[in-house]
């Protein structure tokens, strides 16, 4: 029995950069930060070597070829795996959050596969056999740092080069930094949630072939570069405020991103006390978050009775395998 635990990720700056149609043309970059939420697989194996998966719903089936569960479906095709039982369970839904769960799923379940064949596997081939699966064998047009963020974890400003290399550097600051940041941020649960590989075909599309996207974009990787200095130098200050450019940039790209409820739910936080935010992932629903001073933190739930308010530690560690019983 081998279970894996990986987080999800919150961006603050940067989305949508690290698209490989924006990329390889222009370099991308993005800061996240991994926190304590996560999704947890269990693999085991299965007595009568046939394929059994739980998740949203359970399949049986003989081999994998017959899973409808495109990813766990490609992954077991590719590492040539059969008569195992897999469970998958997640801190908060799966699907359609923009907390880069598909991805941290994807990484988990790599993680969980490679030690139950007693195979260390290092974050950085994590991250890059995950993308493999999603982007290159399952065909998904969406970008790299959910991947990369789920196996290395932590607070990092990762960049997207045009080679197709991914470069992670962990922003180190202080813990009193880290701390006040923590505490200045809070997120809310819009119950809206969407499929992110429609809007992210509009965005790649659009990164490919629209300059003022193209331009939109740069001054988002511009952004990235800057928050991950300002934080380099334990300067919160300037936080709010590039997330709110950041913001306001990126519902420039396509009208998918935002709604009007969606925009009043941020006007009304940002009247509240609010110095910036947005939404979290590729845009029309999930989870929306701010950065304000604490002391505003009350006024801005008040503002917004109809959202839940969830609360994201930050997590300093990436994708685990927290058991593991040969």
């Amino acid at each position: 029995m081998v279970i894996s635990q990986t987080p999800l990720r919150m961006s603050f700056a940067g989305g949508g950069s690290d698209l490989p149609a924006f990329y390889r043309k222009f370099g991308g970059a993005v800061v996240s930060t991994t926190v304590a939420k996560y999704v947890y697989v269990a693999v085991n194996e299965k007595f009568d070597h046939r394929i059994r998966l739980s998740y949203s719903k359970t399949e049986e089936v003989e081999t994998a070829d017959q899973l409808e569960h495109t990813l766990v479906r490609a992954v077991l095709q590719k590492m040539d795996i059969a008569g195992v039982e897999i469970t998958s369970i997640a801190d908060i839904p799966s699907r359609g959050t923009g907390m880069g769960s598909s991805s941290s799923f994807t990484i988990g379940l790599l993680h969980a596969l490679h030690a139950y064949r007693h195979q260390y596997v290092s974050a950085a081939d994590l991250a890059t056999e995950s993308c493999a699966v999603e982007i290159d064998l399952c065909g998904e047009r969406i970008g790299k740092q959910d991947q990369y963020a789920a196996a290395f974890g932590g607070l990092n400003f990762i960049r997207f080069d045009r080679d197709d290399s991914v470069m992670v550097e962990p922003i180190i600051c202080r813990k009193e930094t880290l701390h006040t940041l923590e505490h200045s941020i809070l997120t809310f649960y819009t119950g809206i949630t969407r499929s992110a590989s429609g809007i992210l075909n509009h965005q790649s599309a659009q990164a490919e072939e629209d300059e003022k996207t193209q331009d939109t974009l740069r001054r988002m990787v511009d952004l990235a570069h800057t928050l991950r200095d300002e934080l380099r130098k334990n300067n919160l200050s300037a936080f709010g405020e590039i997330l709110h450019e950041n913001w306001q940039l990126k519902r420039k790209i396509t009208p998918e991103i935002s709604n009007p409820a969606i925009d009043e739910w941020y006007e009304s936080a940002r009247a509240a006390g609010a110095v910036g935010g947005k939404l979290l992932g590729a845009g029309g629903g999930g989870f929306l978050m701010f950065y304000a001073p604490p002391e505003r933190h009350a006024a801005i739930v008040e503002a917004l009775p109809d959202l839940r308010q969830i609360e994201f530690p930050f997590d300093k560690r990436g994708s685990r395998i927290i058991l593991y019983q040969d």
